[in-house]
């Protein structure tokens, strides 16, 4: 039959994108705009920091660079216009316009600084400050966790970090919904092997529109490794193990009786209690699924109860 080899790692959710979004000017937290929990678009306000004082000085920034810009005006009309003047008053006019103008347009960045804005859509997950509370550049104010799509993180033992690529497909299920399946892409895979575990990193992004999937669930991921067709599979049960390696037991025919017969086999890849038999069997081979373990080889048997086999 096909077999279809699968490599089994256990993984870990994590959101796609979970930013913690700091301060970038000094004041207190005046309000929140939405509730924690709540969805934010990337871009929306979720929070303010005190801007009376910034608000102050772009005021008299613009002020300032009104002023400014006349007076720039009117020395280009005197040089430009009616030759009169010195270049040098000229050149010192539009250096005082320009300087103000740069001044406005900085005080007005920080003022908008103010607002602290989602950088990714999220949930509003967590705030680490509260209204009245003082904030200072860097200090931590929200966090934002992007799940509707989410990422399985985990390691490829290195003997098969040449078996997985981008792109390939990974089946997932969660220990948390274990009646759910899931399917997604390998998104990416790490350069290196790890030294502590001696696997090689990977991420699966998959699609969680519903919110179902949760940070930190622990998934089980499998990626399939190889296909086969037309090679000898049995259940992975009727293998014994001996001194000598793997062995299965088959019915033979001698002197007109049925007798067990060992067979010495090589097993290849398994999985679901299923495994390759390399070498060992052929097809046609009558093999003893149940009752294997009671007969030795030579023992006379009687095969009751399969499908297709004289009784």
């Amino acid at each position: 039959s096909q077999f279809v080899d699968f490599i089994r790692i256990t993984g870990e959710v994590e959101a796609l994108h979970d930013v913690t979004v700091s301060a970038q000017e000094t004041g207190a937290i005046t309000r929140f705009f939405v509730k924690k929990g709540s969805h934010v678009d990337r871009g929306q306000a979720i929070a303010k920091i005190d801007d009376a004082v910034l608000n102050a000085q772009v005021e008299e920034a613009r002020a300032v660079a009104q002023l400014a810009e006349q007076q720039f005006e009117r020395q280009r009309r005197l040089w430009e216009d009616e030759k009169m003047g010195s270049e040098i008053t000229y050149l010192e006019a539009k250096s005082r316009a320009a300087a103000a103008t740069a001044r406005l347009t900085t005080l007005e960045a920080r003022l908008a600084r103010t607002v602290v804005r989602a950088p990714v859509a999220g949930i509003f997950d967590e705030k680490f400050v509260e209204v009245g509370e003082m904030a200072a550049p860097g200090t931590p104010v929200v966090r934002v966790v992007a799940v509707r799509q989410v990422k399985i993180v985990g390691g490829v033992p290195e003997r098969f970090a040449l078996s997985v690529e981008l792109g390939d497909s990974a089946g997932i299920t969660l220990d948390a919904l274990p009646d759910r399946q899931f399917s997604g892409r390998i998104d990416f895979v790490g350069a290196s092997v790890d030294s502590r575990n001696r696997t090689v990193p990977i991420e699966i992004v998959l699609d969680n529109p519903d919110g179902i999937a949760k940070p930190q669930m622990v998934a089980n991921v499998q990626v399939e490794r190889e296909r086969l067709d037309r090679v000898v599979v049995v259940p992975q049960d009727v293998v014994v193990r001996t001194e000598e390696g793997y062995q299965v037991f088959v019915v033979d025919e001698r002197d007109g009786n049925q007798i067990a017969a060992a067979r010495g086999v090589t097993l290849g890849p398994s999985y679901a209690n299923r495994v390759v038999i390399e070498s060992g069997l052929a097809v046609g081979d009558l093999l003893i699924t149940l009752g294997h373990r009671l007969v030795d080889e030579g023992n006379f048997v009687r095969v009751v109860n399969a499908a297709g086999v004289d009784q």
